[in-house]
């Protein structure tokens, strides 16, 4: 009598050193699309934020008699030092996520074998998945705003309503997941599982934008605003491509060797 052989679990430890190599080169990227592309934005952004705030102390102290004394704001570090901190600090952040990624990854995938030839459509998928939960969903309800932007006394309001939205675009993902796999157990074919679960990232984005707007003006020319806000999504979705596609990188490699050796890509 043949016993059918289970699937081989995903070894954590080895997964973790992959999702850590994978996250640093995704924040690595990101960083350098970033540097390259957002800061010279985010420098006209702070120039036009340094003319505002000028020309409001000027506004402000008009009509005092004496002596007016300018207070010009020194940088504690300058914008050369800023910039690499830019991409240090995306790297820093490419690590953590890549971290969380391959917990996902584990949790959401634990059952499957490790050489179906599936890893790359399981770990783009998942980058994608987290794409939409954690970036586009939340920047679609609250786009990012340049430097300087907003008022002191709303940060905790603004901190807030954005950890609001990843949360319920977490959870609007593990609804769409789970919407998927139920209507497959129920038999149904790919096209209504995909109808499915684009409906629950619908329901998910309406709940996004039950949450209050964002309490602040945004005083900025609306090109720079439109420029700042797509370049900063571009990055998101440089960090989660480059993510999914260097975690995927190794199983891809193992699959394809093992179809020129002749040996079973699935069991």
């Amino acid at each position: 009598m043949s016993v059918s052989a289970q699937p081989t679990p995903y070894p954590l430890l080895p997964l973790l050193g992959r999702g850590l190599a994978a996250g640093g080169i995704a924040g690595l990227a990101s960083g350098l699309f970033s540097l390259l592309l957002a800061e010279p934005l985010m420098d006209r952004a702070i120039r036009l934020e340094e003319k505002r705030s000028a020309a409001e102390a000027a506004h402000s102290h008009a009509g005092h008699s004496g002596h007016s004394h300018a207070a010009e704001a020194e940088e504690i570090f300058s914008r050369g030092t800023q910039h690499l901190g830019l991409v240090v600090t995306a790297v820093v952040a490419g690590l953590a996520i890549g971290v969380f990624f391959t917990l996902a990854h584990a949790l959401v995938h634990r059952s499957a074998a490790r050489d179906d030839g599936r890893g790359w459509q399981r770990a783009m998928g998942l980058a994608g998945a987290g794409f939409l939960a954690l970036s586009l969903l939340p920047a679609l309800r609250y786009p990012a705003n340049p430097p300087g932007v907003g008022d002191s006394g709303t940060v905790a309001e603004r901190q807030g309503l954005w950890l609001a939205a990843l949360v319920i675009g977490v959870l609007g993902m593990v609804l769409a997941h789970q919407v998927h796999q139920r209507l497959g157990r129920a038999g149904h074919g790919l096209p209504v599982r995909q109808l499915g679960a684009a409906a629950a990232v619908v329901a998910t984005l309406g709940a996004l934008f039950l949450l209050p707007g964002n309490p602040d003006p945004v005083p900025v020319s609306a090109t720079l605003l439109w420029d700042f806000r797509v370049l900063s999504l571009a990055g998101h979705l440089v960090l989660w491509a480059v993510l999914g596609a260097a975690f995927a990188a190794p199983a891809l490699r193992s699959a394809k060797a093992a179809k020129r050796e002749g040996a079973p890509e699935s069991r």
